[in-house]
């Protein structure tokens, strides 16, 4: 039984940034938000690169001027290097989008998933941290509650109307209710690491992010401006080439990489190595559906994409905008369907396939981005708003066809 101690309009696991914004948007209207975090913040994670897409959901959680008073390098670009070195012209997001959002930021994601948690707890959310989450609770087909162990090592049920899974790939309600489908295309692995004084370009373009192929194209290397003379280095590649059939340490494997790849080489050619290199597997991934009565997903909890685009923060700070207004909603209403707490599922799945097919392309060997805009020059645009986060517009959707006239596109997924 419930005790009016434990009871909760709305519990979100996960402190990300899908988290944070659900929490932080429904606490906003008065509601009693629990949000639980196994880690203590702030914690190291890759993924540092945010898109301009990502200016309007942080607008909406008070987080601009934050973030502008921040270390953060400012990004205006990305540029991508080909197999033989050689540099395109950097996609300025401001030559298409004149606006103040077509400027975003390069994070060191301990300090920004920290700001966002903090920013959660200002607007009145209650925040747990160093709490695991071991498994939902069920009545029947609805989400009640959570199982959690605290820091102190007790175990607590704790009970609310609205149970929003933002744990992640640790995807606790997907896993538990068996209901991901992995991509059998983009099962990938990444080796990196932070250098400090790394070679930074000038001006404008001193934040930009590079994605920088290897001589062979078996892998690719993001380069990403951070605070205090930093760099994010790392490869990519599929699972199978990068560690299941090489010989060697990691960092072996890694400085094989670094050696197909001459632009790297020059700028990290006087910079420090600042840790060894870690891995993560990067299985993109989908969960079936999005909702269930009284439970939600949203960010990576739902479904994960290759990093090539830097889409995941996006991703995200979107799904978690949307999550809450469906919940805020749900309460206006008195409806915690899954057709409401999910209305949003099938929109943010059109997003995350306008990112997907350009992930296919980038990935195909014998395709090329120059010559496809060489051929289809009215597609700039297009891929400029993907590039952006902008996965929406009119110049997406006619993005698809011509690049279906030079590679075999994914089958379409939706919900």
């Amino acid at each position: 039984m419930a005790t009016q101690n434990d009871l909760y309009d709305v519990i979100v696991v996960g402190g990300g940034p899908a988290g944070t914004t659900t929490a932080a948007l429904v606490a906003e209207t008065g509601r009693r938000v629990l949000l639980l975090e196994r880690e203590r913040f702030p914690r190291f994670k890759i993924g540092e690169s945010l898109i301009p897409g990502t200016y309007h959901p942080l607008k909406r959680l008070g987080m601009i001027e934050k973030m502008r008073m921040s270390s953060f390098p400012k990004k205006y670009s990305v540029q991508f290097f080909g197999r033989s070195g050689k540099a395109s012209r950097p996609f300025y997001f401001n030559e298409t989008d004149p606006s103040e959002a077509s400027q975003t930021w390069q994070v060191t994601r301990g300090d920004f998933d920290k700001l966002l948690i903090e920013n959660a707890a200002e607007k009145g959310v209650e925040v747990w941290q160093e709490t695991s989450v071991h498994e939902p609770i069920f009545d029947g087909d609805r989400a009640v509650g959570v199982r959690a162990k605290r820091a102190d090592g007790e175990i607590v049920n704790l009970h609310a109307t609205v149970i929003v899974d933002a744990t992640g790939q640790s995807a606790l309600f997907s896993r538990k209710m068996k209901i991901g489908k992995m991509d059998p295309y983009l099962k990938k692995a990444a080796i990196f690491t932070h250098y400090k004084g790394a070679h930074r370009d000038e001006g404008i373009d001193e934040g930009a992010t590079l994605v920088i192929n290897t001589s062979d194209k078996e892998s690719w290397f993001w380069y990403i401006p951070l605070p205090d003379d930093r760099v994010s280095v790392g490869v990519v590649s599929s699972i199978d080439y990068l560690l299941q059939n090489r010989d060697g340490e990691l960092q072996t494997i890694y400085n094989e990489e670094v050696a197909k790849c001459v632009p790297l080489q020059e700028r990290i050619a006087n910079a420090e190595q600042m840790f060894p290199v870690k891995t993560t597997k990067d299985f993109s991934y989908r969960s079936t559906q999005i909702s269930g009565h009284g439970w939600v997903l949203v960010g990576d909890a739902f479904g994960f994409l290759d990093p090539i685009y830097s889409s995941g923060v996006y991703l995200a700070l979107q799904s978690g905008e949307w999550g809450a207004d469906a919940i805020i909603e749900a309460f206006e209403n008195n409806d915690f369907s899954p057709e409401q707490l999910g209305k949003f599922g099938a929109r943010h799945v059109e997003g995350m396939e306008a990112f997907r097919k350009l992930v296919y392309a980038f990935y195909d060997k014998d395709f090329s981005f120059s010559e496809f805009l060489t051929r289809y020059p009215q597609c700039h645009q297009g891929v400029v708003d993907i590039l952006s986060g902008y996965v929406y517009t009119d110049n997406v959707k006619q993005v698809f066809g011509p690049l279906s006239e030079m590679l075999e596109l994914p089958e379409e997924i939706t919900l």
